[in-house]
């Protein structure tokens, strides 16, 4: 184990993932309120601006959820009973369970070996006439390898069978980003840096209220272009499905003489309001700070663990500049019921600490569905050792130095 550091520090209490609101914030919520708008309205939609100006996208679709967002991606899309979804074993639900809200197939990747990203060679091989979209997950705000996923994608487009226009327009898999952790994140293509958002074909981002950015609950998706597909078009595809099919919101039927709508069919409702589009809009005037801060405690964990032999999550490569979204810490030589007690142990200091994540084939709901984790060993290795060090803005030098103190003291008794 490390050794320690013999280091005494007077006890703190920290959190594991408070969010960063101040008073501006608060203050734009509280104009929110007076303004008269507080459901979909222009704060939404300048949001919706600024989310696709970051992302380098001509659109974006604020929505209540990632989760929402990545429901809509697939009815877009038309994936229905008789389809296939792809996504990894490692993640959180959201991940999984709009495939099987819209009726199609499951289908669990085990992870790489000693890794956190899906085994590439295992989902080329997964891949049928049956499969639809892939949805890879951007774990801790760290980009996937998207130029494997797309060589295999086409590499397998004989495969494809479209069903409908816009599936035919892609010609092949589509790649749909979980990236509930990646706002803000790059990936590095061509020699260019592109932003997480303008890589997978569609993308689904969280601003929950654990996120880099937040706006309490809330989600936005963005999209790359799609040949004989306006981007007004497709945005107003969103717009329906997110608004029980109805052709106007209420700040377009605010016109005089503009009440009358249509309803085109019994979509969902999951808009997002302008008062979460407010505490957003000042998130985002803050953001590239907030990044900062996060890269600079990374830095300092990475500098205190790597040498020591823990297993950290690579965030800033040259192949991507990661959000910061977890910090994920493996301890080689450990296993599960050692790594719940380092967990009380770190608590009873003071420190809040999680697991990112207990395997899904683990949950009821997939064990339910026949999903055996036995099936995904490389995702239970990962999972077996793992624990997650708090990384947020709100922490201080201070805060840091005494997790890694803490950490070290407990890993060497």
């Amino acid at each position: 184990m490390p050794e320690a550091r013999n280091i005494t520090m007077e006890k703190r209490q920290i959190s594991f993932s408070p969010p960063d609101i101040t008073e501006a914030e608060v203050s734009a919520v509280a104009d929110a309120l007076r303004s008269g708008w507080i459901t979909t309205g222009p704060r939404t939609k300048e949001f919706e601006k600024r989310i696709a100006k970051l992302c380098g996208t001509d659109k974006a679709v604020a929505l209540g959820s990632a989760t929402a967002c990545l429901e809509l991606i697939l009815r877009f899309l038309g994936i229905g009973a008789g389809d296939e979804v792809i996504t990894s074993a490692y993640t959180y639900t959201a991940s999984a369970s709009p495939a099987v809200h819209v009726g199609a197939a499951l289908k669990f990747i085990d992870v790489a070996p000693d890794s956190f990203e899906m085994d590439y060679d295992a989902l080329e091989a997964a891949i049928t006439e049956k499969t639809k979209v892939i949805v890879p997950v951007d774990i801790a705000g760290v980009p996937c390898d998207y130029d494997r996923i797309f060589d295999i994608v086409e590499r397998k487009k004989a495969l494809f069978h479209p069903s409908n226009d816009v599936q035919r327009a892609i010609g092949r898999v589509i790649v749909a980003a979980d990236s509930a952790h990646a706002f803000g994140a790059s990936y590095m293509r061509a020699g260019e840096r592109i932003m997480c958002g303008n890589v997978a074909d569609f993308t689904s981002f969280s601003f929950h209220a654990v996120k880099n950015l937040t706006t309490a609950e809330g989600g936005a998706l963005t999209w790359r272009p799609i040949e004989g597909f306006d981007d007004e078009y497709i945005y107003k595809q969103f717009m329906l499905l997110s608004l029980h099919g109805q052709t106007k919101d209420a700040f377009h039927k605010n016109g005089l003489g503009n009440w009358e709508y249509d309803i085109v069919a019994p979509s969902y409702k999951c808009n997002m309001t302008d008062i979460q589009a407010a505490i957003g809009l000042v998130q985002l005037d803050r953001y590239e700070g907030l990044l900062k801060r996060r890269r600079d405690i990374i830095e300092r964990y990475d500098e205190a663990f790597k040498p020591l032999g823990l297993l950290t999550v690579p965030h800033f490569t040259d192949r991507h500049t990661s959000s910061g979204h977890l910090y994920l810490l493996r301890i080689p030589g450990i296993g599960v019921d050692r790594r719940n007690a380092l967990i009380v142990q770190m608590a009873e200091r003071g420190i809040a600490t999680n697991v990112h994540y207990k395997p899904l084939p683990m949950m009821t709901a997939y064990k339910n569905m026949g999903f055996d984790i036995a099936d995904f060993p490389n995702a239970y290795h990962q999972y077996e050792n793992e624990i997650t060090l708090p990384l947020n803005t709100k922490l201080s030098d201070e805060d840091v130095e005494y997790i890694i103190n803490n950490l070290l003291e407990i890993l060497h008794e």
